[in-house]
């Protein structure tokens, strides 16, 4: 690293705060990925014991969730991306060596836009979810317990933007623990309270589907508070001259970011709809095994995700603080880091995937279906940690677009016409091809993007040719 850029770096002083353009990049990477599988783990068992609880109630709630799910995780795309365009610019403001009052005004401009978005998103849900769950074809039944639900969802979702723009904050400044202890704390809270609300324990109501949603308005909202108080009495945030002052601009550098982010994050889900309907042409099984398979796969997937979690803080700092050669770094330890990773992973399914398999799988068929997406999938995981930390990276070297091109090819180009394809010719065998394709081009078009945006020095060839092309042009 250049001279200059370590005379400038900013040192560390408040507490939790990590100088993240100093010291070797592999640690950097590994001090702000490790704490956050710990988070993301916590995120996801949420979700589980949502379905397992709801479960219990009946048929018609199971349902209920199975509708609901994929729209209010297409909204917690956009409170993903909000924290990433808030990464973004903290991040590079940190590693710029910005003054200490600029940094708390960018924070709360950050913190200020999540909730007026946040806010306007909710209202908006709120109005219009019985003609979007009505478009999706829920039954009366469906549309009841939906009902009851959704309300109280759509409060907790300005209590999430807040949450994640403060965790957003805290990694920014080189701290992963208190983001990831706020996510841990929101996850107890919610699932804690699930069999109390929905049952009616120890007193409390029986709310069914409401109490599910009161739940995680309740952790929701008290996590939010508890980040916001640390990040406060940390000097993270705080009252500050001229508050207003570069609200349009924090505004400009924090969608810029944060809409394509969002939409990059909305596109998997989406896109996994719309595999999940071509696997329904094979039939039922395939349909079961599919799911558990990918639930597995969530859950084997979570390093990678706290990886791309991690790296955004650290490409960020480095990049503000002209440290480039270490962002460069940082994405190569990501990639050596996610093919490791893959290997393993791909020589514990490969063994394995049949006993896990059994583990979520009700039947035979469906068994056998979900171990053969792990045993072939599984050895391409690699190639999804590779494009979710590219993005990542980019996504706070301000290329948010580049990121959103990866995912947009990823899943509209290579996975689901590839998927629908091999369905209706190899069956649930077509259905894998595509998802190993999907993933191996997608390391690809990861490594082609990220020495396209100078994040790094890896060259595949196509890069060089196209440099070429232009020259002879």
């Amino acid at each position: 690293m250049p001279d200059a850029a370590q005379d400038s770096a900013p040192q560390s002083g408040k507490k939790g705060e990590r100088d993240l353009t100093k010291g070797p990049v592999w640690k950097a990477l590994t001090v702000m990925s490790a704490p956050m599988s710990f988070g993301i783990l916590a995120v996801l068992s949420v979700g589980l014991a949502d379905a397992y609880f709801l479960g219990q109630l009946g048929e018609t709630e199971l349902a209920a969730v199975g509708y609901i799910y994929p729209v209010t995780t297409a909204i917690i795309s956009l409170s993903i991306g909000m924290s990433a365009g808030a990464n973004a610019a903290l991040s590079q403001g940190v590693g710029r060596g910005d003054d200490a009052e600029a940094t708390q005004r960018l924070g709360l401009h950050a913190i200020g836009i999540g909730l007026a978005t946040g806010i306007t998103v909710a209202v908006l849900f709120w109005l219009a979810y019985p003609l979007i769950f009505a478009a999706m074809g829920a039954d009366d039944a469906s549309a009841e317990a939906i009902a009851q639900y959704a309300p109280y969802w759509a409060m907790s979702f300005p209590f999430l933007v807040l949450m994640m723009i403060t965790n957003s904050v805290f990694r920014s400044h080189g701290d992963s623990v208190t983001s990831a202890v706020v996510m841990v704390v929101q996850a107890v809270i919610n699932i804690a309270l699930n069999p109390l609300l929905i049952f009616g324990m120890w007193g409390l109501p029986e709310l069914g589907m409401q109490g599910a949603a009161v739940a995680t308005l309740t952790g929701r909202s008290i996590a939010s508070s508890i980040a916001l108080f640390i990040a406060w009495r940390r000097g993270l945030l705080g009252w500050c001259g001229r508050l207003f002052n570069g609200l349009a601009g924090s505004a400009k550098r924090i969608f810029n970011v944060g809409a394509p982010a969002a939409f990059s994050n909305a596109i998997n889900p989406a896109g996994m709809a719309l595999v999940t309907a071509a696997v329904s042409t094979v039939g039922d099984a395939a349909v079961a095994g599919f799911g558990a398979a990918t639930r597995v796969q969530s859950v084997a997937l979570v390093p990678l995700m706290a990886l791309s979690s991690g790296i955004a803080p650290v490409v960020g700092q480095n990049w503000g603080a002209q440290a480039r050669d270490r962002a460069q770094d940082a994405v190569h330890w990501a990639f050596i880091f996610c093919t490791g990773y893959g290997v393993f992973l791909a020589l514990i399914l490969g063994i394995f995937a049949d006993p896990i398999a059994g583990l979520l799988a009700a039947g035979d068929a469906d068994q056998a279906y979900a171990a053969q997406y792990l045993r072939f999938v599984g050895a391409s995981f690699f190639g999804y940690g590779l494009l979710v930390s590219a993005n990542s990276a980019m996504n706070a070297r301000d290329k948010p677009l580049w990121s959103m091109g990866l995912s947009l090819g990823r899943i509209f180009a290579i996975y689901l016409p590839l998927a629908w394809v091999g369905a209706l010719t190899l069956g649930f065998t077509g259905i894998v091809a595509a998802a190993v394709a999907a993933n191996l081009l997608g390391a690809w078009g990861a490594v082609v993007a990220t020495r396209s945006v100078a994040l790094n020095r890896i060259d595949l060839g196509l890069v060089s040719f196209l440099a070429a092309r232009r020259d002879c042009a």
